[in-house]
C-alpha cells in the first residue's frame, strides 16, 4: 500500500475528522475567550486597581535609542494570557464533567430485560398446558 493511500485512509477516519472539527471550534472559542478577557474582564479589573491597562504593563529592559526600539518585558500581556488559559481550562473542565456525568447516568440506568424468544414463549405455553392437565 502506498504512503498516499495510507494517509488517505488515516485522514478519512471519523476520529480524525471529528478531531479537526474540534480544533477549528476550539480555535474560535479561544478567540472568543481572548476577546472576553481583553475587552470585558480586564478593563473593570484595571479600573479597580487604579486605571491600569494590563496590556500596557511592561518592564523596560533597554531604553529606546536612535538606532533601535526599546526592549520591553510585557508582563501585562502575559497576565491576560494566563487569565485566558484559566477561563478556557475551566470551560473544558465543565464540558468534560458534564460528559462524564451523562456517561454515569447511562451506565447506571439498568437495561430493560429482553423479550423472551419465540422458543421460550412456546416452551412456557407447553409447560402451562401440561400443568393444567
Amino acid at each position: 500500500m502506498s504512503m498516499m493511500s495510507e494517509f488517505k485512509d488515516f485522514a478519512m477516519k471519523g476520529n480524525v475528522v471529528d478531531m479537526a472539527v474540534g480544533i477549528v471550534i476550539g480555535g474560535a472559542f479561544g478567540k472568543i475567550v481572548s476577546s472576553f478577557v481583553a475587552d470585558v474582564l480586564m478593563p473593570p479589573i484595571g479600573l479597580l486597581l487604579g486605571n491600569v491597562d494590563f496590556s500596557d504593563l511592561a518592564i523596560t529592559l533597554k531604553a529606546a535609542s536612535e538606532g533601535g526600539e526599546a526592549v520591553l518585558m510585557n508582563y501585562g500581556a502575559f497576565i491576560q494570557t494566563v487569565v485566558d488559559f484559566v477561563i478556557i481550562a475551566f470551560a473544558i473542565f465543565m464540558v468534560v464533567k458534564a460528559m462524564n456525568s451523562m456517561k454515569k447516568k447511562e451506565a447506571a440506568a439498568p437495561a430493560a430485560p429482553a423479550a423472551p424468544s419465540k422458543e421460550e414463549v412456546l416452551l412456557t405455553e407447553i409447560r402451562d398446558a401440561i400443568r393444567s392437565n
